[in-house]
């Protein structure tokens, strides 16, 4: 009979060994800047153990963050983790990190916008070359590249238009050719745990905390678990661009890893329910949901992820005018506007075709009509049908 741990198990154990707990529940909430030491025998202690868990000083991390990060380095099976203030500065620590002028990085060409940013503005000031490459290649990115590349920038499924990658090829054919090159995954869709990026051969696994893993929309956080390889660059480059959060913050990350198995859950099951339903409505020309068989790379989500979380899209058969696509959005009851996602409340955007395609360096759309990217939350799926239903009968007075 195998002993190996559950994940549910490991999500309520992880990061709360008693010298964080000290007694309680949960970690401590250590708000400290200096930390004394005692003795010249304890400074030197903790000076040379600094980067491994001994308390030094503050922006070194106190044990609120060592538990939040012990966590995270178990869940996603990594070497250590590094905390952010952000997801996007988690993102662009991971990439500086590892880059200098001169040197190329590879990146898939459906990721997050502001990624897009940071490379296009950023890392151009600093003489680094984005190439992006299209996101449902696999071993076809081996024409991208080259002796100079030394990050390869993944993110699956893909910001708004939710393709997922075949990231084992993209991987293997990466080792291949450029071996030394550092293989990134922003890996927040699956919240770090429903596709397990390092295992899969990635060398880095981040996520924007503020999703999911805080899950209440109250409190931001980024998160990057490293391999051996590059844990002691990515920390040691991170501490000098001054990178850290405050205790508090990573206390309430650290609390929403607890229930993080029961909210996916059911993020999961009513998201799906609701995808199948939008599948058969006349007005929606297709849905965008890695669990659904016409969703790009739905394929690939079947083999390499563990289940799902509430965030896709569908695309109207037509594109709103603006008027009709004020009247739509303005007066849902349970989906409420607002960027981000991950937190227990369902949320909705809208984006027209042309404004998918400025943010898409390479490819093109095969859709022409306006795309809505939903956040499903808890609340109970039939009030969200109910109100997405109520959404499409204002678009048919509105024609």
């Amino acid at each position: 009979m195998s002993n190996k741990q559950h994940l549910e198990t490991t999500l309520i154990s992880a990061g709360r060994k008693p010298r964080y707990t000290q007694g309680a529940v949960n970690a401590v909430v250590q708000r400290a800047s200096s930390l004394v030491f005692p003795t010249v025998a304890d400074k030197k202690i903790a000076t040379l153990g600094r980067a491994k868990g001994e308390l030094f000083y503050g922006r070194r991390g106190t044990l609120t963050h060592f538990a939040l990060q012990d966590a995270m380095t178990e869940l996603e099976n990594g070497a250590g983790c590094v905390l952010y203030p952000c997801g996007a500065a988690a993102v662009a620590n991971a990439i500086l990190a590892f880059v200098e002028a001169g040197d190329h990085i590879l990146v898939s060409g459906s990721v997050y916008e502001p990624t897009q940013d940071f490379c296009s503005t950023i890392l151009k000031k600093l003489a680094v070359e984005t190439t992006y490459f299209p996101v449902l290649s696999g071993a076809e990115i081996a024409e991208w590249l080259r002796p100079t590349t030394r990050v390869v920038f993944l993110e699956s499924p893909s910001s708004i238009t939710m393709e997922v990658q075949d990231i084992p090829t993209i991987i293997a054919t990466v080792r291949r050719i450029a071996p030394e090159a550092v293989i990134i995954v922003d890996n927040t869709w699956a919240a770090g745990i429903l596709f397990k990026a390092l295992d899969a051969g990635a060398d880095i696994s981040i996520q924007a905390g503020t999703k999911y893993l805080v899950g209440h929309s109250d409190a931001m956080i980024g998160t990057a678990v490293a391999n051996n390889r590059c844990l002691e660059q990515l920390r040691e480059n991170s501490y000098l661009m001054g990178q850290m959060v405050d205790a508090d913050t990573a206390y309430v990350t650290a609390r929403g890893l607890r229930t993080l198995a029961v909210r996916l859950r059911q993020h999961e099951s009513a998201s799906i329910e609701i995808a199948h339903w939008l599948s058969q409505r006349d007005e929606v020309f297709r849905v965008n949901h890695p669990a659904l068989p016409e969703s790009p790379g739905h394929s690939f989500w079947q083999r390499d992820f563990s289940g799902s979380s509430g965030l896709f899209s569908f695309i109207l058969n037509e594109k709103l005018d603006s008027q009709a696509l004020g009247h739509y959005l303005d007066h849902f009851e349970h989906f409420s506007m607002a960027y981000s996602w991950g937190g227990f409340e369902s949320l909705i955007l809208a984006n027209q075709p042309e404004e998918i395609a400025a943010i898409r360096p390479v490819g093109q759309l095969d859709f022409t009509g306006t795309l809505v990217r939903l956040h499903v939350g808890l609340e109970h799926p039939q009030d969200l049908i109910n109100d997405l239903e109520n959404g499409f009968a204002r678009l048919k007075k509105a024609v």
